[in-house]
């Protein structure tokens, strides 16, 4: 460790019971840093979306004594353009599973209002129309779950007392306790059978637009595409063009671009609901985010391994 052992954080830990052992500051990623940034052994930058790219522009070339950088994302790709900038031998942690749950339950929420047609019914509720509309159900439903990582295996979990087939997919097929898992090269085989499909893997040059406009059309009419990934899984212009001719219908907490610009199509067409990046934002996201962030100080002041370090400079190359 650095002969300071100075800790960034960006919410309150319990410090008090590392006795002294690290100078632990906070930081809200601001312009005025808490101490030396050059002193810095352990940082955990803020998580925000859309501001972490800035975030980490502000910090990064200041901090030649970093040991570890501890990210409360468990998706990393918009670290790659700052590889560089990292000092050699440096740990690259990640957040992976510490909001899993609330992720997955946000991507359970957008299935439902987009199969049981919530969007229509709240458009128009803002008419003031009432007007009664058969949508589906979930009921015998066949759903694509795409990402077997903590989120894609709770997302899972949620739907199969909703009475669906649940087929789940990741980079490599296998056989685990809670039934196959197909390899991602089956995808175009499929699709077809497939009444919806749950993006939750992560970023990666061989996931960038996996759902083209190959894949979108080998969906059935009225499949929902649900994302909770990245915006950049799918291509979007043509899912917009599917959504725009009411053949399909989607459910996105990420967009691309993102944030999404004012007068984008995906705001105003039928058929699609959109969150802004918000999955893993709860009221739970500070106190879950706090426990897992003083479980790994406690753990560097101690010397011990740390909980999601990445094979760096290997960053996300597969689909869990």
């Amino acid at each position: 460790m650095t002969d300071s052992r100075a800790v960034w954080l960006p919410q309150k830990v319990d410090d008090e019971s590392l006795g002294g052992s690290l100078d632990v500051h906070y930081w809200d990623g601001g312009d005025v840093f808490p101490s030396d940034p050059a002193k810095v052994g352990f940082l955990a930058p803020p998580l925000e979306p859309g501001r972490e790219r800035p975030v980490l522009e502000r910090i990064l070339p200041r901090v030649g004594g970093l040991e570890v950088l501890q990210l409360l994302s468990s998706g990393h790709e918009y670290l790659q353009p700052f590889l560089s900038l990292l000092p050699p031998g440096v740990r690259v942690a990640t957040g992976r599973g510490v909001h899993g749950q609330a992720t997955a339950e946000h991507a359970t929420a957008l299935l439902l209002a987009m199969t049981r047609g919530l969007d229509v019914f709240q458009r128009r509720q803002q008419q003031g129309a009432w007007q009664p509309s058969r949508f589906s159900t979930l009921l015998g439903k066949t759903v694509l779950v795409l990402g077997q990582g903590a989120v894609g295996c709770a997302v899972a979990s949620r739907l199969a007392p909703f009475g669906c087939r649940v087929v789940r997919m990741a980079r490599s097929g296998r056989d685990t306790p809670e039934g196959r898992v197909h390899a991602i090269t089956e995808l175009h085989d499929l699709l077809p059978e497939m009444d919806a499909v749950v993006l939750s893997i992560p970023l990666t040059e061989g996931t960038r637009g996996l759902l083209g406009s190959t894949e979108l059309s080998l969906l059935p009419d009225g499949a929902v595409v649900v994302n909770v990934a990245r915006g950049e899984v799918v291509d979007t212009a043509a899912l917009v063009k599917e959504i725009a001719t009411g053949r399909l219908r989607a459910g996105l907490d990420v967009t691309t671009p993102e944030p999404l610009p004012s007068g984008h199509p995906l705001w105003e067409l039928p058929g699609v609901l959109v969150t802004p990046h918000t999955a893993a934002f709860t009221d739970t996201f500070d106190a879950a985010s706090a426990a897992f962030l003083n479980q790994q100080v406690h753990r560097y002041a101690r010397g011990e391994a740390l909980s999601n370090v990445l094979a760096f400079p290997a960053i996300a190359r597969d689909v869990r």
